[in-house]
Formats: C-alpha cells, sequence, structure tokens
C-alpha cells in the first residue's frame, strides 16, 4: 500500500498525495504517513512520537495510517480539475497523471531511516518490494520504443505477405514478371529484411518431410539465381548458407523425412544455376563418402543424378578421386552394410560417370535443367557467363561463417571481429607447450627470453629429446612470418651461450635449412650479424660460432659465399683469426671431393670475383705461413694439398681469357 504525503492547501482543506500512485486526495481521506519515497515503504506502520517527526511529518496529524483506496502499483487517474504539484511534493521528476518505473536506489526509505520502528508486512504487499528492483525508463522513450517496434513489426509483416504472395504465383511462365517485382522489393526495401524473408518462405515451401517435385524446386532456386545474378552475391550466399546450415543439422540428427533430400536438391540446383562452385558440391560428397551409412549412400546417389555430369566438366580428377575413395568404402564397409546392392548400383552410377554413359543411369533427363537455363540467360541483366558471379565458397567456411566471417561477400563485416580474437586466442593456444620444469623458466628468464614467442622456443630447445623432437615442435608452434625468424635467432643464441660446443645445434640448424630456404636466409644473415660483431663476442662464443659454420658449409646447408660480408681488405686480429680456424676445419675435416664441391659454388658467379681472389690470397699468405710450427708435419701435407684443391677449385669454371 502506498502512503499519502501532504502536498497543497486548497480553500483551507489540506490535499494529501499517495506515493505510490500519485492519486492527490482530501482531508477526509486516511492519512497515511508523511515522507515515504517508494513502494519499498508501503507498509502498516505504528505513530510516531512528535518530538521524532520531521516538519513535514507535523503537517498530517494522523501518522502512521495507511492509503487505503489503492495499492502502490495501480493506476489511478488524477482529476483534471487538481492543481500542480509544487516543488516539495513526494517525486519532482513525475508530473500529474505520470507512471513511470521505479529504478532500485540504495537511498530509498524504510522503517529504519524514518525512526519509526518496523511492522508486520500485509502478504498481499510483496510484489511492490520486486517491482523496485526495475529500472526507470521515461514515458516518451518507452513510447517511442514501442512505437517503433510496432511500425517494424507491421512492416516486415506486410513485406512477408507480399513475398508470400509472389512465391505462390511462381511458374515458369510467370518467372519474368515475378522476378521483376522481386528486384523493385529489394530497391524498397533492406537487404537484410528482404534476404531473411526471402529464405525463410522458400525454405517453408521447399523442405518438407515429404518429396517435392523437381520442378517446383528448379523454379524456385532458379528465381534465387536470376537475383543472385541481378541484385547482387548476397542474396544467393544468405540462402546458400542458410541451406547448407540446416542440410548439416539434419544430417547430424536421425531424421526420417525427406527433408535432407530436399536440401541436396536445393544445393544441387543452386550448383546447377551457377550460384555455387563444385568445391562445394565435392565438399559435401567426400562428407557423405567419408561416413558412408545406408543414409549417405542414398544421399549420394541422389546428388550425383542431379549434378553428376557437370561436375565431371568441371573437374574430372576431383570426380575420379571421389570414385576411387567410394570404392575403397565400400570395400572396407562391405560386411557392415545390409543392402549391398544399393552399394553395388552406386558403384556403377559412379563408372557410368567416369565413363560419360548417360544411359547407365535411369531416370536422368537433363532436358529441364537445359531449359531453365536458357530462360535464366534471358533473364539475366549481364552479359557474362555467370562464372565471376558463383560463390567458390567450401563446406567448412559456410559452417563457421559465425566464427570466421563471411569473406565471400564483398564489404561483409561483423559485430565484434572474432577472427582476430580467435587468431590471438589460437596461438596462445598453440603456443603452450604442456608443463614446464621452474628451472627452465628460471634459466629462460636469466638468458633474456623477454616474448612469449622466445619463451616458448627456449623450452622447446631446452626439453626436447633430440634435433628431430625439436623440429617436429617447433613446427607445431605455427609461428608464422617474423614470429618464424624468432626460432633461428633463439638457436643461434643458444648455441653461441653453450661452454662447450653442442652440435645439436648445428643438426638442428641443418635441419631447418633443408626444410625451407626462408630459414637458410634468416641463418645467413643472423650469421653475418655475429661476424661484424666478432669483437664483442667472447672467445668461447667465437669458437662455437666457427664450428656451427664449419658444420652447415660442410653440410651444404650455406654456401662459401657467406664469407663474403668481411672485408679483407680491414681484416682486424679477431677476423683473421676467425676465418683461420673456420677455413682450417672445412679444409681438414672435410672429404676431397665434398670440400671441391663446396669451392665450385662459388667459382662461376662473376659478383663473387672478389671474394674468390680473397680466399686465394687468405688461404696461400694466412693460412699457410707458419703451418710447419704450428702443427705436425703430417697435418701441414695435409692442409697443403687441401689448399691446392681448393685453389684449383675455385678457379675451375673462371673465364680462360681475361681482358
Amino acid at each position: 500500500m502506498g502512503h499519502l504525503i501532504p502536498s497543497d492547501h486548497i480553500n483551507d482543506r489540506r490535499v494529501v498525495t499517495c506515493c505510490a500512485c500519485q492519486t492527490r486526495q482530501s482531508s477526509e481521506d486516511p492519512v497515511p504517513v508523511a515522507g515515504a519515497t517508494g513502494p519499498s515503504s508501503c507498509i502498516t506502520l505504528s505513530r510516531t512520537p512528535l518530538w521524532m517527526a520531521t516538519p513535514q511529518e507535523k503537517l498530517a496529524p494522523d501518522r502512521g495510517r495507511r492509503c487505503g483506496r489503492c495499492p502502490w502499483h495501480a493506476q489511478e487517474e488524477i482529476p483534471e480539475d487538481d492543481e500542480e504539484e509544487p516543488e516539495d511534493a513526494s517525486d519532482p521528476s513525475e508530473g500529474d497523471g505520470v507512471e513511470g518505473e521505479w529504478e532500485s536506489e540504495s537511498s530509498s526509505s524504510s522503517p529504519e531511516d524514518c525512526g519509526v520502528p518496523e511492522a508486520s508486512e500485509p502478504p498481499g504487499e510483496e510484489e511492490s518490494h520486486d517491482h523496485s528492483a526495475t529500472k526507470y525508463v521515461p514515458p516518451q522513450v518507452r513510447k517511442a520504443q514501442e512505437t517503433l517496434d510496432d511500425k517494424k513489426r507491421e512492416e516486415l509483416g506486410r513485406l512477408k505477405k507480399m513475398v508470400n504472395g509472389l512465391i505462390n504465383r511462381l511458374s515458369e511462365p510467370n518467372l519474368s514478371s515475378i522476378s521483376g517485382q522481386m528486384e523493385e522489393l529489394y530497391m524498397a526495401n533492406s537487404r537484410k529484411d528482404m534476404n531473411e524473408t526471402l529464405t525463410d518462405i522458400l525454405m517453408n515451401a521447399c523442405v518438407t518431410a515429404v518429396a517435392m517435385p523437381a520442378r517446383l524446386m528448379m523454379e524456385h532456386v532458379l528465381l534465387v539465381s536470376i537475383l543472385h545474378h541481378n541484385v547482387g552475391i548476397e542474396v544467393g550466399a544468405h540462402f546458400l548458407e542458410a541451406v547448407v546450415k540446416k542440410f548439416d543439422e539434419l544430417c547430424r540428427s536421425d531424421a526420417e523425412g525427406k527433408e535432407c533430400e530436399n536440401l541436396l536438391a536445393l544445393i544441387a540446383h543452386l550448383y546447377n544455376f551457377h550460384v555455387v562452385h563444385s568445391l562445394l558440391i565435392f565438399d559435401i560428397l567426400k562428407k557423405l563418402v567419408s561416413t558412408f551409412t545406408e543414409k549417405e549412400i542414398e544421399l549420394i546417389l541422389f546428388l550425383l543424378k542431379n549434378v553428376g555430369f557437370s561436375l565431371r566438366k568441371d573437374d574430372a580428377l576431383a570426380l575420379k578421386e571421389l570414385i576411387t575413395e567410394a570404392q575403397r568404402k565400400a570395400n572396407t564397409a562391405e560386411k557392415k552394410l545390409q543392402d549391398q546392392a544399393r552399394v553395388r548400383f552406386m558403384l556403377e552410377t559412379m563408372l557410368a560417370l567416369r565413363n560419360n554413359d548417360m544411359r547407365k543411369i535411369p531416370g536422368y533427363d537433363p532436358e529441364p535443367v537445359e531449359k531453365l537455363r536458357k530462360l535464366q540467360r534471358t533473364l539475366v541483366h549481364s552479359s557474362g557467363s555467370g562464372k565471376e558471379t558463383q560463390l567458390r565458397v567450401s563446406l567448412e567456411s559456410l559452417l563457421s561463417a559465425d566464427q570466421v566471417g563471411r569473406w565471400w561477400i564483398v564489404g561483409s563485416s561483423w559485430s565484434g571481429a572474432p577472427m582476430i580474437n580467435d587468431t590471438n586466442s589460437k596461438t596462445q593456444q598453440k603456443l603452450h607447450i604442456g608443463k614446464v620444469s621452474s628451472k627452465i623458466m628460471e634459466l629462460a628468464r636469466k638468458q633474456r627470453m623477454n616474448t612469449d614467442i622466445r619463451r616458448s622456443i627456449f623450452c622447446v630447445l631446452m626439453t626436447s629429446e633430440d634435433f628431430l623432437d625439436a623440429f617436429e615442435k617447433l613446427l607445431k608452434l605455427g609461428l608464422k612470418d617474423q614470429q618464424e625468424r624468432e626460432i633461428v635467432h633463439v638457436i643461434l643464441y643458444c648455441c653461441l651461450q653453450e661452454k662447450t660446443y653442442n652440435p645439436f645445434y648445428a643438426f638442428l640448424a641443418n635441419k631447418f635449412c633443408e626444410y625451407e630456404r626462408r630459414f637458410q636466409v634468416t641463418f645467413q644473415f643472423s650469421i653475418w650479424d655475429k661476424i661484424r660483431d666478432l669483437e664483442n663476442l667472447s672467445a668461447t662464443a667465437i669458437s662455437n660460432l666457427v664450428s656451427l659454420l664449419a658444420h652447415l658449409l660442410r653440410a651444404k646447408s650455406l654456401p662459401l659465399s657467406v664469407l663474403k660480408v668481411i672485408e679483407f681488405s680491414e681484416l682486424d686480429k679477431p677476423k683473421v683469426r676467425f676465418l683461420r680456424q673456420v677455413l682450417s676445419m672445412l679444409l681438414i675435416k672435410t672429404d676431397a671431393e665434398e670440400l671441391s664441391d663446396i669451392f665450385v659454388r662459388i667459382s662461376d658467379n662473376p659478383k663473387l670475383g672478389m671474394l674468390r681472389e680473397s680466399l686465394k690470397l687468405f688461404l696461400t699468405h694466412f693460412l699457410l705461413k707458419n703451418v710447419q710450427a704450428q702443427k705436425s708435419a703430417e697435418e701441414a701435407s695435409l692442409l697443403k694439398e687441401r689448399v691446392e684443391l681448393a685453389t684449383k677449385a675455385l678457379q675451375a669454371k673462371e673465364p680462360k681469357l681475361k681482358l
């Protein structure tokens, strides 16, 4: 129940206003407690002592009595002859006779706030407390929303009646006029509303529990095809997506009706009338062949009967692969299937398609489709063949359109851009390599692996069994473009940080160079950076770099031209020492035949003439100098032989005549 609060004095007669229904009453009516501000305080209260009453409460001598006229939520109208409320009314935000919705406030009055002891609440007034949790909406906003919704609903209802009337009258003779009227509706209404309305009506008309006549299905799909070519590809794309999703949903369920056949007929005729590419048809056939139950066999036969020879014209190789897969499935599932006659009939149909023998397919009649195709060419405005408007979209893309977007529609968009979020989440999932011990994570921190990608690569390197295991795990991280280069940087960094040379990194680097050329280029640039910075590297790091580079040169993962970054005319001591170690290891530890191949690789490139001359000079003057004092006689003689072999290899393909 509501409480009345003093509002005004008119002709010496006190007028009070109900806090809930805003009805103003004369002093003859029962006068409840003053100061109540909302439905939550509409309960019977005891009288308030005079010394505790507020100045406003003192104006109401009969305190503690309820409004006996109406509950707080009753919609009482206010007499028109009442005067306006002054500013000290109970709710200045609401005018006379205006009903609003309450918003929950922490400041709403309660018996404790008013200093009045709490009384028992009548059972009929519990609903008033639930209403106090709703948010207040201004009446003018509420009315505008209701008006807009009613107007939109009325427009959609009128549009649905118009489209439904056109679809009901659809036939081959009046297809031209009906398609023209549909185009006018597309121009006059929102394309979204038209696509949804047209799709719903066509689905209700064509997808039923009984098999629909083929002629009816073709005429309906032909209308979609004409609108697809004349209005825009979003018409056919919206209809195709709805049909494919419904087909996938029914295939997963155990529906016994003919809905799947009807949906498959719609997809087949969308292909016949050049709305969708053969890629989708082959995807559906592959999915049906992979399941290969009796239901799927019937669907395969139905689809091949409608579009089999068109598929043979578009992609004979894909059809041949499909037939091979179906034969293999039939052989493996021979014992599981009860109706072997249907399986044999399916295989005979496939062989007839492969051999282009139409006579062996019972009931095959291409005449209706060809006749409607001619009609389509007369009704389509564009003069092209229609191939450019075909939707080359796969089954997977259609089923995941809500997650990855509709890339096949120009200008399509969706809220939230989930594609970006999905990419980030997938990267994070792929970078998750399982549980890693705290020691490994601490070691990664000490080695300054300051990004998630570098930490993941480092953990893979430290926890792999061998270089093959590391190679497979690093590829499974799924890194792209610049992220992929971090693999090379981390491998090289870890190799140089080892206290003693570990050939694990050399074999892993060789594996990546053999896998893709882009890794080879990245290794070359990374080694160039290290060579330029030799003076800042420790002796251990230089030794490890020498062993790594010599291994990559012997394995032919990198060419000898990697040394062209060194300026031989400005050699300093670190670079001389580095070159001497690399070439000595290469000459001594490599077979004669392999060594010749390594040096011959740079002998025929005219751009590397300066490098060849510099290497000859370095081999004879720096490498063989004082070799007798530094090495044993056997090693010195072997080194001399290899130097002569390398020099001859460098001159092998040089031009004999020099001008």
